[in-house]
């Protein structure tokens, strides 16, 4: 199934989420939303931990609701923030992103500037590890 991707309906539905972020550490907001090859979109937050290394970000939150509603490949993966400009995906994010679809469209929102990047994965992570399935 061929999806149409909206760049700024997909920004439209991470961006209520944002408020819902848990960052007083980093105090980095971010909201996520995956888009999937059969036209369903999972959001998620950031929700940090005072033990650092237990943080999740919102792109692998979206991500495992995603899998855990039975779905494996997104296509586009919307990442929006409140900083100054856009950001782009951490490396985890973009290992996990990978695992499922290594050519993913991945747009990057800030909600203060209004500025949108717009990437495919490939660029931003050329060579992700995967094992031969």
């Amino acid at each position: 199934m061929s999806v149409n991707i909206n760049i700024e309906g997909l920004i439209g539905k991470a961006k209520p989420f944002l408020s819902n972020s848990y960052a007083p550490y980093s105090n980095i907001h971010v909201a996520a939303a995956v888009l999937t090859d059969k036209g369903s979109i999972y959001t998620g937050v950031n929700v940090e931990n005072a033990s650092y290394g237990l943080t999740i970000c919102a792109e692998r939150s979206a991500i495992s609701a995603m899998v855990a509603a039975g779905e494996r490949k997104p296509v586009a993966v919307a990442v929006v923030t409140d900083m100054d400009n856009p950001i782009p995906p951490c490396g985890a994010c973009r290992q996990v992103i990978a695992e499922f679809n290594p050519k993913a469209l991945i747009i990057m929102h800030s909600v203060k500037s209004g500025k949108t990047i717009v990437k495919n994965l490939e660029e931003l992570f050329p060579q992700p590890f995967i094992l031969e399935k």
